[in-house]
């Protein structure tokens, strides 16, 4: 009788109140091997099927940047989606939930309607530290409204050479200024108490934070030349004094998750670096979460001997030999679950590396409170998007701003007054919220026009001149606007086209759609405030800078324009300084703070006040 008893007690697994550790090794302790391999998986949204989830198991489920249940799908329709498939995997033989995954980079970006914080480059040049916890807490709820329990974010790279297509997600040239700024991570997961463990996961709270990821270890962003997913070339000792330096900050709050980089380090790829991923990540600096592959990040490793992804078996067993826990697979889950199954089979994945990446997957599991609470809360879905978040990003915008002109002659241009009698905007961003977005929203590589809800650089100055001011907006303007107008300024808005990843490698950094030109045709007859959006500093030609009256780089700023004309009016200061160097010519690239003969159009940290007097924010 006693063992009939026995038998009808839930498993130690489930059993919330037993340490997390026993958790852990009670349920690997009755995992098959085929389920300790689809722990390991991950997959996308668009197959996640009841049978990949509740049959075969599968551990993760993650969507593509752009890959929505539908086209401008409500929040409500992310969380129903997200539950169905937590129902399925909680139907399967072992019980065990998904983590879904999302690339939430700033802010909720995948989700319409959501609120869109500036790119990581302009949240760089705010030097703000509690800003950066505030907007992990704000992105958190938005995310786990849509009933999301992980972000793939934040990415700490620390980027070297401005022609890389993923500048704009480095905070700073600076590893220190990165460093710095990584307190994101606990907004995202909560504060850990101070005798939290170093390089242990944690979460706060399973309503009101989400997993983090610390992301891309190590080297992405200085490859040679700046290309994407390419080489990075230095000694250990430059690649631990500069592109490792952000990691220890992250583990000593606990970050969850890290994703390992596409890119190479003296030629070896990281996906399958033991010395990297295993000696120093796990063992050096202790890290006891789990690492996850970047998308088909595997696949490359047969390349360029054979296509990419065609000797899977090779693949899989270099990365997860090398220390890979999860694999982003992300579409052929059968075909991993048989391979991987296979090479342990036959002995060329020991059994113990297995168990090592499911332990920390299942440590990540169980420390998210997934197994406890398994489905979206509703009562959050009026998070996303809300007037709270708006005015936090609003903040965010208008403390990311650099002022790097303002008047000639020793005269401030800056402010702009409000009750003039006419003002011209022009250029090709002024009144484009996808343009203001940038990459990573709604689509994977961004887009133009209204692509969400926000306020463009026009709309926000419409709402703030005089009800006597005449705006006249033409996005080209003719001869006939800039002779005849009798304007008292001009704003012309610039700059770059919405990129992500390799598409944005760029050499030619000149502005995008012949910007220089439109900018002297209107400043050599209207006073002129020209504003650069943009993921990174452009070519500024001498004369161009020269003819115009003031120049603000507003970086990436989101869904939130009103933030800029916070500042151009003068209602706020500016107090953003450069995160990154803005070279005089491509020439020059690459060029960093602190190098031999560093002559730089501006230097990093530079940064005009209208009102106060200049001072350092990084001296505080």
């Amino acid at each position: 009788m006693a063992a009939a008893a026995a038998q009808g007690e839930a498993p130690l697994y489930k059993d919330a109140s037993a340490p997390v550790e026993a958790r852990v090794r009670d349920l690997l302790g009755r995992m098959t091997l085929r389920e300790k391999a689809a722990q390991m998986a991950q997959i996308e949204r668009t197959v996640a099927s009841p049978r990949a989830l509740a049959e075969l198991g599968a551990g993760s489920v993650l969507n593509a940047g752009g890959s929505t249940p539908r086209e401008r799908a409500s929040p409500a329709d992310w969380a129903r989606m997200v539950d169905d498939m937590q129902r399925h995997a909680l139907s399967s033989r072992l019980g065990v939930p998904i983590l879904y995954g999302t690339d939430a980079v700033h802010g909720h970006n995948n989700v319409y309607g959501a609120t869109i914080f500036p790119h990581n480059v302009g949240l760089g040049a705010t030097r703000d530290a509690e800003l950066l916890r505030k907007i992990g807490e704000a992105t958190a709820l938005e995310v786990r409204a849509t009933g999301i329990h992980w972000t793939f974010a934040p990415c700490v790279a620390v980027c070297r050479d401005p022609r890389w297509g993923r500048c704009y997600e480095s905070y700073s040239e600076d590893p220190e200024i990165v460093r710095s700024l990584t307190t994101i991570v606990t907004g995202l997961q909560g504060q850990p108490p101070s005798d939290h463990p170093h390089g242990y996961p944690y979460l706060a709270s399973v309503r009101e934070n989400v997993l983090a990821c610390a992301k891309h270890f190590v080297g992405d962003g200085g490859t040679d030349k700046g290309i994407n997913e390419g080489n990075a070339i230095c000694s250990y000792e430059d690649l631990e004094r500069i592109h490792m330096a952000p990691y220890p900050d992250c583990m000593a709050q606990g970050v969850a998750t890290v994703m390992a980089s596409y890119s190479k380090w003296n030629g070896e790829p990281l996906h399958s670096s033991r010395y990297l991923l295993t000696d120093v990540l796990k063992g050096k600096l202790g890290f006891k979460g789990f690492l996850v592959s970047d998308w088909e990040g595997i696949d490359r490793l047969c390349e360029p001997h054979e296509p990419r992804g065609s000797d899977y078996r090779y693949c899989i067993a270099q990365s997860v030999n090398a220390g890979m826990d999860m694999i982003m697979i992300p579409h052929r889950l059968e075909k991993f679950l048989e391979d991987l199954v296979f090479l342990v089979e036959k002995g060329e994945i020991p059994l113990s590396r297995i168990d090592d990446a499911v332990e920390r997957i299942l440590r990540v599991k169980f420390i998210s409170g997934v197994f406890e609470h398994p489905f979206s809360d509703p009562s959050l879905l009026d998070k996303v998007g809300c007037k709270e978040h708006r005015l936090l990003a609003r903040e965010a915008v208008r403390k990311s701003l650099v002022l790097l002109k303002n008047g000639k002659n020793q005269e401030p241009f800056l402010p702009l007054a409000k009750n003039v009698k006419k003002i011209l905007v022009a250029g090709t961003h002024a009144d484009d919220i996808g343009f203001q977005c940038g990459g990573w929203t709604i689509a994977w590589h961004g887009d133009s026009g209204k692509i969400t809800l926000g306020t463009s650089i026009l709309e926000a100055i419409q709402e703030s001149v005089g009800v006597q001011t005449e705006v006249v907006y033409e996005k080209c303007p003719t001869e006939a606007t800039i002779e005849n107008g009798e304007f008292s300024y001009a704003v012309v808005v610039v700059g770059e086209v919405p990129y992500a990843e390799w598409t944005g490698d760029r050499t030619d950094l000149s502005i995008p759609f012949d910007g220089s030109d439109l900018i002297t045709r209107v400043a050599t007859k209207i006073p002129t405030l020209v504003i650069v959006i943009s993921g990174r500093p452009l070519v500024i030609e001498s004369e161009v800078l020269e003819k115009i009256d003031a120049l603000v780089a507003a970086w990436l700023p989101g869904s939130e324009g009103t933030g800029i004309i916070d500042c151009i009016f003068g209602d706020h200061d500016f107090v953003g300084t450069l995160p990154v160097t803005w070279f005089r010519s491509a020439d020059q690239l690459p060029v960093n703070a602190g190098a031999a003969n560093y002559d730089p159009l501006f230097p990093v940290g530079y940064g005009l006040r209208m009102f106060s007097s200049y001072e350092d924010p990084t001296s505080k």
